[in-house]
């Protein structure tokens, strides 16, 4: 009987990584793997939108990698993440986020596992970034280009894959702290593996810095982009400022006008509008906290210029709320309009917003 490709062996899953990073690191020298007219099967249980200029058809609802790493408050263990993974896909979930730094990879590692049977059937993007971890502001001293190339190869062997749908030049704090050239640099790099048929398609992330976001999209070369874009104005650990906010509008614009894929991130808060919300404002109706993501999820999408919502999940229920979330009328009502306005100055003033920086 053939194995279950769901089953987690954890000696299996070493063997293949490193079976995987040979592959990767052939791949990366000689002919193309990315396929030229890929077509991705869909479930039907999720509303899907044409992904911008890159043609693929996609279900709104994207898996956020970050939810994954254990030291990121995942309470499950390294087997049932790998089927945490698998139940998204299974539920109808193609696009999968994740990246090189979330937290040494571990999430990267899990998705490559759960998905190696229906690697074609899926939309995966990672990230490369380039600050230096061994100094406590993380700044960049410069980009190594050779450093783009090792980055790659090692997204190809944890995802246990021989190319990447999408790399984007991660934004925590990469493009915060990138000059605008620099990231143009790690672009030209960029575009060379997808000229090797190791990449499909390039891209960028911003939680906020939506000044030098406008000015990447501008330079016309991305084909997508990742913009933190929800009710609460938030970033990674920063508020946004009416500014933050007008910027991203004019992002939001410029990368609709440019037929970019968009993809919003930070669409429940980060959990602020999802399974911390009880935490973070503790005295709020415990019967209205579990309708917050959905109305967070329905305000996103009103916006018809974003194609995908990333959204971190960590146990098989909030996959299900999600996906159940979208399965049904996703209009924006005023029952979700009046939850937010009731919720979101409370969490605003809360102690986890209070300590973010004001951007």
């Amino acid at each position: 009987m053939d194995q279950d490709p769901r089953q987690f062996d954890r000696r299996e899953f070493l063997k293949q990584s490193a079976c995987a990073a040979v592959v990767a690191s052939v791949a990366a020298t000689t002919s193309a793997a990315a396929p030229i007219d890929k077509k991705i099967e869909l479930a039907k249980t999720i509303p899907a939108r044409m992904f911008g200029k890159t043609g693929m058809m996609l279900p709104v609802l994207g898996y956020g990698g970050a939810a994954l790493p254990k030291k990121w408050a995942n309470p499950l263990s390294l087997e049932d993440r790998v089927k945490l993974v698998r139940h998204a896909y299974d539920g109808g979930i193609r696009y999968f986020d994740t990246s090189i730094s979330y937290t040494y990879a571990e999430s990267q590692a899990i998705i490559g596992q759960a998905l190696k049977d229906v690697r074609d059937n899926v939309f995966f993007t990672t990230k490369v970034d380039f600050w230096d971890r061994s100094r406590p502001d993380g700044r960049i001293a410069k980009v190594d280009k050779e450093e783009v190339s090792r980055q790659i190869e090692k997204n190809l062997a944890e995802l246990q894959t021989d190319y990447i749908d999408a790399v984007l030049i991660h934004g925590t704090p990469g493009v915060e702290q990138m000059t605008v050239e620099q990231c143009v640099e790690v672009h030209a790099e960029l575009a060379k593996a997808r000229d090797k048929g190791l990449v499909r398609f390039v891209g960028f992330s911003a939680h906020g810095y939506f000044d030098k976001a406008l000015a990447l999209i501008e330079t016309g070369g991305f084909d997508l982009c990742m913009l933190a874009c929800g009710y609460l104005p938030r970033g990674h650990n920063q508020r946004l400022s009416e500014k933050s906010i007008r910027l991203r509008e004019k992002c939001l614009a410029k990368a609709h006008d440019l037929k970019m894929g968009i993809v919003a991130m930070k669409v429940v808060g980060a959990g602020l509008l999802g399974a911390w919300a009880g935490y973070a404002v503790p005295s709020f109706d415990k019967a209205r906290l579990k309708d917050l993501p959905g109305s967070a999820i329905r305000y996103v999408l009103g916006d018809k210029r974003i194609h995908m919502l990333a959204i971190g999940m960590r146990l098989p229920g909030e996959i299900d709320a999600n996906i159940k979330t979208l399965s049904g009328d996703t209009t924006y009502t005023a029952a979700d309009r009046a939850l937010l306005e009731q919720f979101g100055p409370r969490v605003l003033s809360s102690d986890a917003m209070k300590k973010m920086k004001l951007e």
